[in-house]
């Protein structure tokens, strides 16, 4: 006669105790797009259509990936959390406003299968999906991935008729690519942007990462909600800060070098909306503080003395494969048992 087979349980719990949380996966993620809504707007103002294409590919294919990904694996669909939406908006935040329609398509299918669903869903990923589809797409397409171009305000103001961006865009670098070649020839310094261009957005580069007040504010509010950690972007960007301004200051460059770093690239994205993602990212206060202060030395060690100008997206890939590690050898304080470490 065949044993009997236990059933399985329904509910699964680990060993108390258990705290109860009003929050919810759900509002978790409406609160992450109600912060990115600064950022769409600013990338709306200055990309034009070619911003609102990307998006749209971005959210809509991610969200389909994850229900095809969910069926195949014979899963329950979770599309209605919202969770698949904003890796596909968090994506289009940091690709170019020229990016295709079928390039953003594949991102997004990269960022959902590979970054996410792979390691068994929502919780379970080692890597941040977004950075994890940009750095799949930058090795897969790097012509198309590093493309920028002037933002439609700057050709409006240059005379410049900008109503059809799209095709009409003007190619342009980055700040940071010429600060890169100017470590070289320093007169490159000159083809330097204002500060005040930098700061407000003014400039070429990923469709989310240009205007600092924007991001600042969609930061400021996840903290205020309890949804991130205030100690991961402040280190990150005090620590990026600290190196390039000493850096810059043995090397005789220019004083506002440091800022240039601050402001340019995807460092601000990046320190409010990637590198504290829940997932990825240390559960002890002191871990995370360690965590930021890795990135910053990352972020700073490849814009530095890599051969790329931009950092952000591997170092924080880089530092979620150290958060396991992190977490095990930061103590943590048993419940009940004292202040938070």
């Amino acid at each position: 006669m065949e044993p009997i087979k236990e059933p399985k349980p329904l509910v699964l719990l680990s060993s108390s105790p258990h705290m109860h949380s009003s929050n919810s996966i759900e509002g978790a993620m409406r609160d992450v797009i109600l912060a990115l809504v600064p950022a769409i707007i600013a990338a709306i103002y200055y990309f034009r259509v070619g911003a609102v294409m990307v998006m749209v590919s971005c959210v809509v294919s991610a969200v389909f990936f994850e229900f095809l990904a969910e069926k195949v694996m014979k899963k329950p669909v979770t599309i209605k959390d919202g969770s698949a939406a904003v890796t596909g908006l968090l994506l289009a935040m940091c690709l170019p406003p020229t990016f295709t329609v079928g390039l953003s398509i594949v991102g997004a299918m990269f960022a959902i299968v590979l970054g996410k669903m792979i390691f068994g869903g929502l919780g379970c990923n080692i890597f941040n999906p977004a950075h994890l589809g940009r750095a799949i797409c930058l090795s897969s397409f790097p012509q198309q991935m590093t493309t920028w171009v002037i933002p439609a305000t700057a050709m409006a103001a240059k005379g410049v008729d900008a109503t059809t961006f799209a095709t009409d865009a003007v190619s342009t670098a980055t700040p940071l690519s010429i600060m890169k070649m100017a470590m070289q020839t320093p007169e490159a310094f000159k083809q330097l942007p204002s500060i005040m261009d930098m700061f407000m957005g003014n400039i070429g580069g990923s469709i989310g990462e240009t205007c600092v007040p924007a991001l600042i504010i969609g930061g400021i509010y996840l903290i205020y909600k309890g949804h991130i950690d205030w100690r991961i972007p402040v280190f990150y960007l005090a620590t990026v800060t600290v190196i390039t301004g000493i850096y810059g200051t043995i090397m005789g460059y220019p004083s506002l070098f440091p800022l240039y770093h601050l402001f340019g690239g995807g460092l601000m994205i990046g320190a409010f909306f990637m590198a504290t993602d829940w997932v990825t990212s240390p559960i002890t206060n002191k871990g995370r503080i360690i965590y930021a202060i890795g990135l910053g030395l990352l972020t700073s060690l490849i814009r530095l003395r890599g051969s790329y100008a931009e950092g952000v997206c591997y170092s924080i890939l880089m530092m979620n494969m150290c958060t396991p590690m992190i977490d095990r050898f930061v103590r943590k304080v048993s419940f009940g048992g004292g202040a938070k470490k």
